[in-house]
């Protein structure tokens, strides 16, 4: 059993007939997909695609570069649309200082809202962090009493020591497709040293696709290259791999044991 705990599919020119898609997803063995949004058109478009296909779930935030048109008034729209049966976390949700011209003090301010919004919710969140560990640990560190229900750093590509800082804590720890690149040595450590009960597995489609498809557009059925690459480093059955990242994605996201079947 595979999970994908981390993609867009929410991009309506990007993939094609979703039912086809959906179709090769299920046949690979990728039995749910956590569809994540990053705006609150997007995160609308994945809830609607959460009630059509019975493997999809999905997250509603805003992402820290995507905030041109957020409000404070957005958080009730993400609380409605998480009211969904289908609605497992907050995200994705973080800091991004890569580009020039950031505006740091939004992003801060809109990361702390939307972590207060999943404490009050009883939800988890999806962190996004990219060149801002730093500060993504202080602002975690100051709201410690809003991460009761937990949360994921998404596509984790940190070092051992920056992974340990978020697993005390109490988050768990998210590969996707650079931890199967060649040069991938600092995140292949990573791999290693993350506990059997914090560790998941996503592809973060349409991008960052795992080798061999690297280049390629990503989808949710390539996150089975992922499992493969974890399991070599951590010297584990992928078997095992796979069950034990299906327990834990079902813990950290206890709303994907409950979500009724949707017709697809």
């Amino acid at each position: 059993m595979y999970i994908d705990t981390h993609a867009h599919l929410n991009y309506a020119d990007k993939y094609g007939d979703t039912a086809a898609l959906m179709a090769q997803i299920c046949a690979a063995g990728v039995q749910k997909v956590i569809d994540v949004g990053w705006d609150l058109p997007s995160s609308a478009f994945a809830a609607r695609q959460a009630e059509t296909y019975a493997p999809l779930y999905f997250a509603a935030g805003f992402h820290p570069s995507d905030l041109g048109g957020y409000r404070e008034a957005d958080l009730a729209e993400l609380a409605k649309l998480l009211s969904s049966p289908k609605g497992v976390a907050v995200g994705e949700i973080g800091l991004d200082y890569h580009y020039d011209g950031t505006d740091e003090a939004k992003q801060k301010k809109a990361f702390a809202a939307q972590l207060e919004l999943a404490d009050a919710l009883g939800l988890p969140f999806c962190i996004h962090s990219r060149d801002a560990a730093a500060d993504t640990l202080q602002i975690l560190k100051e709201n410690r009493s809003k991460i009761r229900h937990g949360g994921v750093m998404h596509c984790f590509s940190g070092s051992p020591e920056t992974a340990k800082e978020y697993l005390k804590l109490g988050l768990y720890i998210s590969f996707a497709g650079p931890v199967t690149f060649k040069n991938a040595r600092r995140l292949d450590e990573t791999a290693k040293i993350v506990p059997q009960d914090r560790i998941l597995a996503e592809t973060d489609s349409p991008y960052l696709a795992p080798e061999p498809f690297r280049g390629t557009l990503n989808t949710p059925q390539n996150v089975i290259k992922v499992y493969e690459k974890l399991a070599i480093l951590r010297a584990e059955p992928l078997e095992e791999l796979a069950a034990r990242i299906w327990q834990n994605a079902h813990e950290l996201f206890p709303k994907l044991n409950f979500a009724p079947a949707a017709t697809d």
